[in-house]
């Protein structure tokens, strides 16, 4: 891969870094925020749903100007209003003030996913583009294994806040290499009329594939993520491990996704993204069943366990990532990613919530009924397989 190539997916892994862990941190912290501000399961769920859901809208929102203008500057500036939503995060004196931050957060957060696909999309050819993608989607993987337990070490050792001006940081050091190595991206400027707004809709809705390939994103993320904003309160306040153990679970699992994005992305271009795809979706279900019906047992067999859904899972957002990212034409493809971006935001809301309104709980502070999220997750799951089949699974598109 060329040298500038691989600056440009450094760049753009890095903003995934600070974006993922802006994101990923809310769902731990849960230990700190829920008796910090005396908050209910579902009042919880909403602190994480809030960035969803504004992410999800803005990013319905750009998809009618995201073609009309340089991808570069569109991501430059969404990141800067990020940054300071995020910065407004660990500022916050309050629940509603925290509540008004991860909007504003989620706002301009929403902006930055879909572009840095397009852009991905844009520059490597379909052919090299699961390696890529696994390349810029392992700052999942870092995110996990070093941001999120040292964001919670921070939080032990300082308070909640410390993570959140921790990501303001290190996104504020980043812009300059932003501004000067990441190229215009004006491509797909082939139009002398940008499309109209009307327009916009139409070519993405009245497009069969284009449909069921949003429907597939949404579905994955919200499959994905219902279980996990209760991981770290059911694996402290359910199964007793204190705030030194559960770290290791995202260290670990970390560690392993960061090899599953780059491996598992390769694999992909060489035997098919879609069948790489089923395989981790069919290989993540017991694991499912098993996180959220957790015996008694020691905290390595409990990182192992998660270990390997770590694993698959990233496999399974790396190579649903990649089918996505083909399926429209470039000139397009800025408005479809945002479309997709608002799918997988509301995808991420409606499962924050549904494990709100199912979890309880209890005068202890053990929550009850996280088992039946873990059904919930198989479900959507699988429908994901349903959605994608007609569009990801011809033959002509199996080795592809």
């Amino acid at each position: 891969m060329p040298i500038k190539e691989s600056r440009i997916l450094f760049l753009l892994a890095a903003i995934n870094f600070t974006h993922i862990l802006d994101f990923m941190i809310m769902m731990p912290l849960g230990n700190y925020l829920i008796p910090s501000f005396g908050l209910s399961a579902s009042q919880f769920t909403i602190l994480v749903s809030a960035y969803a859901f504004s992410a999800g809208i803005s990013s319905f929102l750009a998809a009618f100007y995201a073609n009309k203008y340089d991808r570069k500057q569109i991501l430059i500036r969404g990141y800067l209003g990020f940054l300071i939503g995020t910065l407004a995060c660990g500022l916050a004196p309050s629940y509603e003030w925290l509540l008004l931050a991860r909007v504003t957060a989620g706002v301009f957060g929403g902006l930055l996913a879909a572009q840095v696909i397009s852009i991905i999309a844009d520059l490597i050819p379909f052919e090299r583009r699961g390696k890529a993608m696994g390349r810029v989607m392992a700052a999942f993987a870092v995110s996990s294994t070093l941001g999120v337990p040292f964001a919670l070490y921070l939080a032990n050792l300082i308070s909640w806040h410390a993570p959140f001006i921790l990501v303001a940081v290190l996104g504020l050091a980043l812009l300059p290499f932003l501004h000067k190595d990441l190229p215009s991206m004006t491509g797909h400027l082939t139009q002398q009329d940008p499309p109209s707004s009307t327009q916009v809709i139409k070519q993405v809705f009245a497009n069969v594939n284009q449909r069921r390939a949003l429907l597939f994103s949404g579905l994955m993320f919200m499959g994905h993520f219902m279980i996990i904003p209760f991981i770290n309160p059911f694996l402290e306040f359910n199964k007793g491990f204190d705030k030194q153990h559960t770290p290791l679970v995202y260290l670990f699992g970390g560690i392993c996704a960061f090899f599953a994005a780059n491996i598992i992305g390769a694999l992909s271009d060489k035997y098919g993204k879609w069948r790489t795809y089923i395989i981790c979706l069919l290989l993540s279900l017991p694991l499912v069943v098993l996180i959220t019906h957790l015996p008694d047992m020691h905290i390595a067999w409990v990182v192992f366990i998660f270990c390997l859904w770590f694993t698959v899972a990233t496999g399974r957002g790396v190579t649903a990532s990649t089918l996505i990212s083909n399926v429209v034409e470039p000139q397009f493809r800025g408005s479809f990613q945002s479309f997709n971006s608002f799918m997988q935001q509301m995808g991420t809301g409606l499962a924050s919530l549904v494990a709100g309104w199912v979890v309880i709980k209890n005068n202890d502070g053990s929550l009850l009924h996280y088992p039946a999220l873990g059904y919930f997750s198989i479900v959507i799951l699988l429908a994901t397989l349903l959605a994608g089949y007609r569009v990801f699974g011809k033959k002509s598109e199996i080795g592809g």
